[in-house]
């Protein structure tokens, strides 16, 4: 191989290597790197997007990694700062005990690049790890990704539930099964005040031969400690880095990724072969996904064994997803705060979630049928299901909006007679 040649006979002061490289791997030529020329610093480009690019080129002590596409003023600016640091000594490597190909950990958008970056770099330090984000987004595969790629790796993984901590013996025994490997506290914003007490005493006893912690929430923990709700001392302690997985929506572009993931693994595992129309593929990415991956890979497995055809149609989508608006809750903004100046600011986050590209078509549409349905079900709540006296509130025919309801498939409940 040219680039060892070089190395070896001490030119460069800098590798750019791809993973893919036409006599094997670039990865599997680092530590040979390391070896020979110690403190030489190394960036790796990739189009696979998973995280297991950036978790073994983190262990393959390479100084960076840069998935595909980038732009160069990027990859110049990473190269100058490399070239600036100190030499390195060089370092053991030990390879994962799997290829964690199966990892739905895929994407190629920012947020989750820098996210696995960040899993890469808190792997193997004794850090607890607080992992937040929506229901469906992979938190506790991330945990599980930490532990398996970690120096622990050997040891026992658990994932500890409240009732895990009930009893005098709760924690201890939870203490014996970890055995120094990993625990993760699953959802630990549910734990009620006597569990919290529980697991902060269960923390201040630990010593040699201690755990990994990890906790995951999809709750804004800050909050519930703001209102008292959690105990500050217990967030402190589980909080020594944050990882925040992006939903679904904050990373539209990986959409696609992620369906095509799906599709081959379903293939693999039910000997269904499809392939998604361009209109499908276009209804997906448009969708709002409040379930995040967790929604969208069972809904590919339902088109593997519903759909007919090779090819998976727009309509057979539609019939799964049904008609559901987009319902993300806009966040942030103070009281007193106009209509106007929370869409706007909705809708700018909205489009900066899209890293500099154009949203997918059909923003108008989608934009409208948000505002409409919670104000539509409002106004139904306020006249107590009566159409009649809804229409007139809104100012609107009372045809129209008998179409909205079903459009919308809003559920209307009669109360009692208005006054």
């Amino acid at each position: 191989m040219t680039l060892m040649r070089w190395v070896e006979e001490g030119k460069g002061d800098l590798v750019i290597s791809d993973v893919i490289m036409p006599d094997g791997n670039g990865l599997d030529a680092l530590p040979r790197i390391g070896r020979m020329r110690p403190g030489l610093p190394v960036i790796v480009i990739s189009a696979q997007n998973t995280i297991m690019t950036a978790i073994q080129a983190a262990e393959a002590e390479a100084y960076d990694y840069l998935p595909k596409p980038f732009d160069l003023p990027d990859l110049m600016k990473r190269s100058a700062r490399a070239l600036e640091l100190k030499r390195r000594a060089p370092k053991t490597v030990i390879p994962p005990k799997d290829t964690g190909d199966d990892l739905p950990m895929v994407g190629r958008t920012g947020g989750m690049q820098a996210l696995y970056r960040l899993v890469a770099r808190v792997m193997n330090t004794d850090l607890s790890v607080m992992i937040t984000g929506e229901s469906g987004t992979g938190k506790s595969l991330i945990a599980r990704a930490i532990h398996d790629f970690s120096d622990r790796r050997t040891l026992p993984f658990i994932v500890a539930q409240s009732i895990d901590l009930q009893g005098i013996d709760g924690p201890s025994a939870l203490m014996a099964r970890a055995r120094g490997g990993s625990i993760v506290f699953d959802e630990i914003a549910d734990y009620d005040e006597d569990t919290q007490a529980r697991v902060v005493r269960m923390l201040d006893l630990l010593g040699d031969n201690a755990p990994r912690i990890m906790s995951t929430s999809q709750v804004d923990l800050a909050g519930r400690m703001a209102s008292d709700a959690f105990r500050s001392d217990l967030f402190y302690r589980l909080g020594g880095v944050t990882l925040q997985v992006p939903s679904l929506r904050e990373r539209v572009d990986d959409i696609p990724l992620l369906a095509e993931h799906f599709l081959a693994k379903g293939e693999r595992e039910l000997g269904s072969v499809r392939r998604l129309s361009k209109d499908a593929s276009d209804v997906i990415r448009a969708h709002n996904w409040p379930g995040n991956v967790r929604q969208l890979e069972n809904m590919i497995r339902r088109l593997l064994v519903t759909s007919s055809e090779p090819e998976i149609t727009k309509a057979e989508v539609e019939q799964i997803l049904g008609n559901q608006p987009v319902s993300e809750p806009l966040k942030g903004g103070g009281e007193g705060e106009k209509l106007s100046a929370s869409v706007a600011r909705h809708l700018k986050r909205y489009f900066d979630l899209h890293g500099g590209q154009l949203p997918p078509p059909g923003v108008y549409q989608r934009i409208l049928r948000e505002i409409e349905l919670p104000l539509i079900e409002i106004a139904l709540d306020a006249t107590s299901g009566n159409q009649a006296k809804c229409a007139d509130l809104l100012g609107i025919n009372r045809n129209t909006l008998r179409k909205k309801i079903t459009d919308l498939d809003i559920r209307v409940t009669r109360r009692r007679k208005l006054m």
